[in-house]
């Protein structure tokens, strides 16, 4: 995806300002498989999604709870660590190989301070990802394991090829036992 693009998706920049941050992003790839970030450590690089998918999990004890995927377009950060300088709750994980463009949350934090326009980005950008957040929530208190599937598919439709059943029973909050009984019922 084209970063012009992700960076549109958030809030239209004025050319100048979204050419003072691109100046600051550069771009990574890395290969399916790595943690870009990790659980209990304080991260402070932001990513944007070119290219692949990630998941966004808890380690626990005997197992992992997935709480978010993205792909082309997201962005990948630790909130904890960009607000509070704390560390993160979860590790990210590349689920296929990636591409990303990056930004060190200071950086971004002085061009906030001298551009209106990319803190308005920024602002929006936090905004967009608490509506996310409360859908999320809401969707696991009030909907049905069935409904949270329906939904998924409904609007990442891409996950269903491209991600591990396991990992999307463990964000649906179910087995994969009862996914497969699911994904059987709705056939």
């Amino acid at each position: 995806m084209l970063l012009d693009s992700i960076l549109d998706s958030i809030y239209i920049l004025p050319k100048a300002s979204k050419d003072l941050l691109k100046q600051h992003l550069t771009e990574v790839n890395l290969s399916k498989g790595t943690l870009l970030l990790q659980q209990n450590k304080v991260e402070n690089d932001i990513y944007f999604i070119k290219k692949g998918i990630v998941r966004a999990y808890v380690q626990m004890p005997d197992y992992d709870v997935t709480f978010w995927f993205g792909s082309e377009g997201a962005t990948v950060l630790s909130m904890k660590s960009y607000v509070n300088n704390e560390p993160s709750y979860e590790n990210i994980e590349l689920l296929e190989d990636c591409g990303f463009y990056k930004i060190h949350s200071d950086v971004l934090q002085n061009l906030f301070k001298t551009d209106i326009e990319i803190a308005n980005w920024g602002r929006k950008f936090a905004e967009s990802e608490l509506i996310k957040s409360e859908e999320r929530l809401i969707s696991l208190q009030f909907k049905s394991a069935k409904e949270r599937y329906l939904d998924l598919i409904h609007h990442h439709p891409n996950l269903i090829q491209r991600v591990a059943l396991g990992h999307i029973a463990s964000y649906l909050g179910i087995t994969q036992v009862s996914l497969s009984r699911i994904r059987a019922d709705i056939k």
